[in-house]
């Protein structure tokens, strides 16, 4: 069992930028920087007092994370670049709270960032063995038509599969999944569709494996996300208390052996995510009755299907009836993907978890205007990535005073762009670059 950390680690601020359809129209140092400097105008600090970063993405040259947070400051604090497939905002985040945790640092910071290729996912690399070799062998073995399926639809789509199969969910529950999250998204400005769409515009949009169709899957993504988290004496001395959300558990997982089988639900990596949820669930001392708001991984509608068993907010075999009795949306028992999750917000990979921290942030802050969840006292957040590594967050509050944003605007409701005096507030005033690094970030 993962052990509760003895020092307790804050969120103190949070960023991210819009999620775009990728087009190379935005580089990611402009991405990066956008959201990292949301993030420390968010906590009222400066790039001086981050003595840590961990950076996350999957498409890019090693070290693109100094690249981009130079422009901020080049002030040699450790800077690590982290790849873990679709947990890699997660994975950034784990990083930098560790680093707090410990006593390492008392202020660190986690960014993801992603400029993506259009279409389908796929390796970079056709002169090695692919991590997912195995999954995808098993997939196309044990499925009609995998040869000539995309990998992710065809391994997500199975699960969906299996499931409807096994336990009675039916075609229509994998729709209204997507059609809730879409739903959702309409009232988040960051999200890359915003559209309203009717369960039957749902089930006839073209088809791209098995049950699930275009909009059901997740769209390649550009984007970027930034969470700063500290210590409490940090929290304490600046004060940042009011506005702090607490991690209050944090797990990451890998594969058992069961992804190995030939059970299609668990090449999703279902079980690292019952053993991940259980320990972060132990690590808080709660239970998922006593969540209200869940960011989880739907990157296709099957994945979120499962995912309701595997975090346990539904008995095995039963997460088709959370959706029937409307307790996964508004007015039921948890609103799930409130921002619209992977499906309608976008999936920028590297930048997807932290996106996830910031919209729970903002919704345990009170700030999330008309996609508010009411009465949230906790948390939950789970970002996968096959391959495979998953990573179980759990939030609430510091306290129970609330504070309004300090930014001039709600960044919960309104996306805007950052400008030079926001910049000035977050670049180091250290290092006497402030000229050359304004030009640098084209502001």
């Amino acid at each position: 069992m993962v052990k509760k950390p003895t020092n307790k680690v804050y969120v103190v601020g949070v960023g991210m930028s819009k999620f775009i359809k990728p087009r190379g129209q935005i580089d990611y140092p402009e991405f990066g920087l956008e959201a990292a400097v949301k993030a420390l105008n968010d906590a009222k600090l400066s790039y001086d007092q981050i003595e840590f970063a961990a950076c996350g993405f999957c498409y890019g040259d090693s070290t693109s994370g100094q690249r981009v947070l130079y422009q901020l400051g080049m002030t040699q604090i450790p800077v690590i670049n982290v790849n873990n497939n679709c947990s890699t905002g997660s994975t950034a985040l784990l990083q930098a709270r560790n680093a707090v945790a410990s006593g390492m640092v008392d202020c660190a910071m986690a960014l993801g960032f992603e400029r993506m290729q259009r279409g389908s996912l796929k390796s970079n690399w056709s002169d090695r063995t692919p991590p997912l070799d195995h999954v995808h062998s098993l997939a196309i073995t044990n499925s009609e038509n995998g040869a000539k399926a995309p990998r992710a639809p065809l391994i997500f789509g199975e699960a969906g599969v299996e499931y409807m199969r096994r336990y009675g969910a039916t075609e229509d529950h994998l729709a209204k999944i997507a059609e809730k999250n879409h739903r959702h998204s309409s009232k988040n400005p960051y999200s890359q569709f915003r559209d309203i769409y009717t369960l039957d515009q749902i089930k006839q949009s073209p088809t791209i494996y098995g049950p699930l169709t275009k909009l059901q899957c997740c769209p390649t993504s550009d984007g970027a996300g930034c969470s700063i988290v500290a210590s409490e004496e940090f929290v304490l001395k600046h004060g940042l208390l009011d506005q702090a959300v607490e991690i209050c558990a944090q797990v990451m997982a890998t594969d058992s052996p069961k992804m190995l089988s030939t059970d299609p639900i668990e090449w999703v990596g279902t079980d690292m995510t019952r053993r991940a949820a259980g320990a972060a669930y132990h690590q808080a001392g709660i239970t998922a009755n006593d969540v209200q708001v869940v960011e989880l991984h739907d990157c296709f509608s099957a994945n979120e299907l499962v995912t309701y068993d595997a975090l346990g907010l539904t008995p095995k075999g039963q997460a088709h009836k959370l959706i029937d009795t409307g307790d996964n949306t508004y007015g039921g028992k948890y609103v799930i993907n409130p921002s619209g999750g992977l499906i309608s917000k976008g999936h920028p990979l590297g930048a997807t978890g932290l996106a996830q921290c910031t919209e729970l942030t903002w919704q345990l802050r009170r700030w999330a205007g008309d996609r508010q969840v009411d009465n949230v006292k906790y948390a939950l957040q789970h970002n996968v990535g096959l391959g495979g590594a998953v990573v179980v967050t759990i939030y609430k509050k510091a306290t129970n005073n609330f504070t309004q944003p300090q930014v001039g605007y709600n960044p919960a409701v309104e996306a805007r762009s950052i400008n030079k005096q926001d910049f000035a507030k977050a670049a180091s005033k250290k290092t006497n670059q402030a000229e050359y690094l304004q030009v640098e970030a084209k502001l």
